[in-house]
């Protein structure tokens, strides 16, 4: 079966198409400048007749396997009519119609900035589709970041000042002034931390000898002595046990050879004797 391109150029289909382009009667051209035309609704098609040109011409340019030459040609007349649109949009406004100029985008590159004239082609010259992947317009979109020159020891030392030091912090006075504030707001804190831990320890006396106790510095001295265990410590008979199993052990790796005690040690387990 035919391609849609192919039955377009059959003798049928063009002599159609001709009848019907002789009942529309003759196109309307463009006019070359945009100042002759002194019509609103006219001005306002003629933009969107070239909207539409462009529209095309970007699919076109999407392609990669156009060529160079081609894509660069493709690309120029897109900029070439959206030149024309500026033409015609600023004759709208002329006109008393509405300002496109004031909502259309910027070009961009990839990282947001605005690609004005560093293309070398004027302010305003924008690449579309694979135009934008040519040999010297990729660098314009991806252009390297700036590199940081390390300073050397010597410059760094030649910025190093009194004030870096903080020498003169304190001859405005206000420095003072806030040190003096956190200072006494340090010492009330400790203060009361004090108070409260003193407070701890008087209860902690009276419980132990009475309420009318008065505590004497003979007293503290044997307070702060005092040994508190947090662990459980074995009593006398159970150190006296583990003397005697260290014994028997030393006795044991001493006449009796490792082989021997792994079997008496492996009889233990199958008679389950925990001695």
């Amino acid at each position: 079966m035919a391609r849609n391109a192919e039955k377009a150029q059959s003798m049928l289909n063009r002599f159609l198409a001709g009848k019907q382009d002789e009942k529309r009667g003759p196109r309307a051209k463009r006019p070359y400048l945009a100042s002759e035309c002194n019509d609103l609704v006219e001005a306002d098609k003629w933009r969107h007749g070239i909207l539409r040109e462009v529209g095309k011409k970007v699919m076109e340019i999407q392609n990669e396997g156009l060529g160079e030459h081609r894509i660069r040609d493709l690309n120029d007349e897109i900029n070439k009519l959206i030149r024309e649109k500026g033409h015609w949009e600023r004759r709208i406004v002329e006109l008393g119609g509405p300002d496109y100029s004031r909502v259309g985008p910027a070009v961009t590159d990839s990282k947001g900035k605005e690609v004005a004239e560093l293309t070398g082609k004027g302010h305003g010259y924008k690449y579309f589709g694979a135009a934008k992947m040519l040999p010297g317009v990729k660098e314009l979109f991806e252009a390297e970041p700036p590199k940081q020159i390390r300073k050397t020891r010597f410059q760094m030392h030649k910025a190093i000042d009194p004030d870096y030091y903080g020498f003169r912090d304190e001859d405005d006075g206000v420095l003072e002034k806030v040190e003096a504030e956190a200072e006494k707001f340090m010492r009330a804190q400790a203060v009361l931390e004090w108070e409260e831990k003193d407070h701890e320890r008087q209860t902690h006396l009276a419980s132990i000898h009475g309420e009318g106790y008065v505590p004497t510095e003979t007293d503290d001295a044997a307070e702060g002595a005092q040994f508190v265990a947090y662990v459980e410590l074995p009593d006398q008979k159970q150190i006296e046990a583990r003397v005697l199993e260290k014994k028997k052990a030393d006795l044991m790796a001493k006449y009796i050879s490792p082989e021997l005690q792994n079997a008496q040690a492996a009889a233990k387990d199958l008679l389950n004797i925990q001695r």
